[in-house]
Parts: structure tokens; sequence; C-alpha cells
């Protein structure tokens, strides 16, 4: 999706123009094949109960209502590993600096979500989210002077422009499907939550894909929540810290 500058609103440029391109139409997609977008800010509620109400309420006439929801308890991660299916979107609003957001954005591959962090300021390391839309905040009033605001009403609206055109809506052509085993997959590690350790050679883990049995005779003893790095049926690495 083509972004020309002069179509953006006032604070956004054209490099999150196409961030937010991207996002929209990934939204579009997701929504068109039955997800549910779960929006946190740990540190903010009120801009998870905003965007959860911005794609909830049809305010423009003839606009769908789209499945939102706002999880604000303290404890989002355990909320969310409970009430997420794969094929939802996880959507944050805070600081890269935001460990409980980190961590639930490490997560959200082995549950199988597609990400968006929504921030500003320093931007979090590059892979921590699939698309991170983000503004500069040199004076630190982002999260009040409505900035952020901004950008989620953006793709709220790009989002439905999106819905305009069903042909877009039709997943991307080299997207691997459910049945289809393909090369660059097959040799890629998955990130998993370990759910139970079944004995001192496999365990119990939740993919992308859903529940599965591994060997875990390479990492040693697991832990329920540890995340671990699946190949070929076998963990491979603990994943730890959010360098990865």
């Amino acid at each position: 999706m083509a972004v020309d500058r002069a179509d953006l609103r006032p604070g956004v440029d054209a490099a999150l123009g196409a961030d937010l391109a991207a996002a929209s139409l990934m939204l579009s997609r997701r929504f068109a094949a039955g997800a549910t977008m779960w929006c946190i800010a740990p540190a903010s509620p009120e801009h998870a109960h905003h965007v959860a109400v911005e794609f909830v309420h049809p305010v423009v006439m003839g606009k769908r209502a789209l499945p939102a929801v706002a999880v604000d308890g303290p404890e989002p991660v355990d909320e969310l590993r409970t009430v997420v299916r794969s094929g939802d979107v996880l959507l944050a609003v805070s600081t890269a600096a935001t460990p409980v957001v980190a961590d639930a954005m490490r997560r959200a591959r082995a549950w199988g979500l597609t990400s968006i962090w929504l921030g500003a300021g320093p931007r979090p390391a590059s892979g921590t989210a699939d698309h991170v839309l983000w503004t500069a905040d040199p004076d630190g009033t982002a999260a009040y002077d409505g900035r952020l605001v901004v950008l989620y009403h953006v793709l709220w609206e790009l989002t439905h422009v999106c819905f305009e055109h069903p042909g877009l809506l039709r997943p991307a052509a080299d997207d691997c499907g459910d049945d289809t085993t393909c090369i660059t997959c097959s040799d890629e590690g998955r990130v998993a939550e370990v759910v139970a350790e079944v004995d001192g050679a496999s365990a119990l883990v939740r993919t992308a894909r859903g529940s599965e049995t591994v060997d875990v005779t390479m990492v040693g003893a697991v832990h329920p929540f540890d995340l671990v790095l699946v190949h070929a049926g076998t963990a491979i690495a603990v994943l730890e810290g959010t360098g990865w």
C-alpha cells in the first residue's frame, strides 16, 4: 500500500506512514480471518481502552465493528495466556523500557499472535515486535499530548480503508498456511512456551501450531512458562532476556 506524504496527518512522517500501512493491511487480513485484537498499556491503561473502543465501536456510518479487548490487569501476560488464540493480534502501547510488554511480545510468537508495539521515544530492539509504530519524543510528552492517540486513530482508519478493497484481504501469496510445509519454515526454529515437563527427556509446549511434545534432552530441565527454540521436534535452546 503506497503512502503519500500529503495524505498523512500532522506528526506522522513518511517512514512511519509506511509502517502504519503495513500494520493496517495485516490487521485487516487478521480481522477478516476471525482474529481478536488484544490491547495492553500497563503504564497507561486508558490507551488500551481507547484503542479497543476505536475498533469495537463503529463510530463512522457503514464501518464494521472489529473485535478488540483491553487487558488492564496487573499481570497482563498471565491474563493473555489464558484467552488468546493462534491467529489473534497483540497491540501494546508503551515505551520500549517496559519489561512486561517486552515479555508479552516475546511470548506472542509462541502463542501464534502477530504483534504491534506502538509508542514513543527510544525504539524497541529490532525484531522485538512484528510491527513497530514509533514516534520521536524528545520532551517526554507523547503519552499525554495526543501523538499516540493520532497513531492508533490512523491505524484504525487505514484498517478500514483496506476493508474497502476486498482484494487486499486475501493472504499474501508467500504466506505459509497450516497445511503447507515450505523449505524456509522447515529450516526455522520456532519459539515455544513450556506448558509442563512430561519426563526428564520431553516436555509439553505451546507453539503457534498448538500443543506438542518435544525432546528437551539437549537443553536439560525446563519449567512451565520457559521459552524454548524448537527445531524438528527438539528444543535446541532456552531463550532468555530480550536480545533475540
